[in-house]
């Protein structure tokens, strides 16, 4: 049931606080240590129900790709899981099936590696675990299947190829971050992929599934004795480094504004604004957090929605938010309108995020965007599942141990000033990235189709 905290009193809106604070107790404490092979594992117990996530996550997301492989992390993330250690596809499916386990790949930008959902019963786990330690430790990456899979991956970028959101956040990444490798296309492009070989393949893995730079996250019903031993068993006999550490480049501002029409049969016009962002580890994170909110993550209650949909009707869908990484992650600022009202809608966006900017959030609007968010806080953390991500998120991201703990506290902490400096330090007006992905305005609309 939703809760509006505007009309909760003062009293009672303390009481809620205090709710909240002691649910973040009761996931806690966060349990943390590192395995004989140097692997970071973080875990939380939770013995009420029979269930165990296991994750281990390592440096290998679409950052650690190369122009000329763009595709490979992708594409070796994918793949480990369909042969591995004397084991098919089918037969590792089917061993994870006979236990009820489930067992998938975790990729981004960052990082990459495998997740695990099991019954907790140790009969059950340990076959579900087993598999999973084969299949990190010994991916055999077949050659009939990376060929299969190659050519599935082809043909699956030639088709997205042909869609205007996709070719939007394609050329948006590419202006933004230029020769970075946030700039590439996380799954790589048609012509890339399809020289992939399986000793690409096998050469990412043993670079970057390495032992010694990944994290285990666990949560769920075992004792820290159990994931101890569960942490040793999905690490010991995954590759070494080099000792040499893998790193992201730093993210370089942009010099001035760009501004990019690509042509496209649409009819509706794709647009996405932007620059780089912020660190995940950025001190500015819960100002950017409650000010973006307000100006628009926050959905109708938010300034671009309520200028750009509310007020005039221009897009079904307009929405800003920042998407922090290990270096400077986009700021964003996305809608669809129909092609005739696309400058009407930019200029209406532009001046949107330019007032708030220069003048800030009003004190009501983050009065009432603090108690949102901090009334959706359970909801955050209301299952196994999502403890879980906040545990490989904390570690992946060298967080705070106690980041669940003070969230709130962070969040309440925040002012209409912290914003608005906050505001001016990371976002530049004059300094943005437009893509707008469209028919040509010159042209009839039948001929546009």
């Amino acid at each position: 049931m939703a809760i509006n905290l505007r009309r909760v009193s003062l009293a009672g809106l303390a009481l809620f606080l205090f709710a909240i604070t002691q649910l973040a107790h009761a996931i806690l404490p966060i349990e943390q240590w590192r395995t004989s092979t140097g692997t970071k594992v973080y875990f939380v117990a939770n013995r009420g129900l029979p269930m165990l996530d296991v994750s281990v996550d390592v440096p290998a997301g679409s950052a650690f790709d190369t122009s000329e492989k763009s595709g490979l992390a992708a594409m070796t993330n994918a793949l480990m899981r369909m042969g591995a250690a004397g084991m098919n596809e089918d037969e590792i499916d089917r061993r994870l099936a006979d236990v009820g386990a489930v067992m998938s790949p975790r990729y981004d930008t960052d990082r990459a590696g495998l997740s695990l959902r099991t019954l907790s019963d140790p009969k059950r786990r340990s076959q579900a675990l087993e598999v999973m330690a084969r299949v990190l430790s010994a991916p055999a990456f077949p050659a009939p299947i990376v060929e299969r899979e190659r050519a599935r991956y082809v043909s699956g970028l030639k088709e997205a190829d042909l869609t205007p959101a996709s070719r939007a956040n394609t050329e948006f990444y590419r202006l933004v971050y230029g020769r970075h490798p946030y700039g590439l296309r996380p799954s790589g492009e048609a012509a890339t992929v399809a020289g992939l070989q399986r000793e690409d393949l096998l050469a990412f893995y043993r670079k970057h599934y390495v032992a010694d730079q990944a994290m285990v996250a666990i949560m769920g019903d075992v004792s820290r004795q159990e994931a101890e031993a569960i942490a040793e068993q999905l690490t010991r006999s995954m590759p070494r480094s080099d000792g040499a550490t893998l790193t992201i480049p730093v993210v370089q501002p942009l010099p001035a504004a760009v501004n990019q029409f690509v042509e496209h049969p649409a009819s509706q016009s794709h647009i996405m604004i932007g620059a780089p962002g912020i660190r995940r580890d950025d001190p500015d994170y819960f100002a950017l957090f409650v000010g973006n909110y307000i100006l628009g993550g926050g959905g109708f209650v938010s300034r671009i929605t309520e200028e750009v949909r509310q007020k005039r009707g221009l897009a079904y869908s307009a929405y800003s938010y920042f998407s922090p990484l290990k270096a400077s992650g986009p700021f964003i600022i996305g809608m669809q309108t129909r092609r005739d009202q696309a400058e009407q809608a930019l200029e209406v966006v532009r001046s949107t995020l330019r007032e708030f900017i220069d003048k800030g959030p009003t004190e009501q609007e983050v009065v009432a965007a603090k108690q949102n968010i901090v009334g959706g806080f359970p909801m955050r953390i209301d299952s196994n599942r999502k403890i879980h991500e906040y545990l490989i998120l904390i570690g992946y991201y060298n967080l705070p141990i106690d980041y669940l703990e003070t969230f709130v506290a962070n969040i309440e902490r925040v002012t209409a000033a912290d914003i608005k400096s906050a505001f001016e330090r990371r976002v530049n007006p004059d300094q943005l990235v437009t893509v707008v992905v469209a028919a040509d305005r010159s042209k009839p609309a039948a001929a546009a189709r």
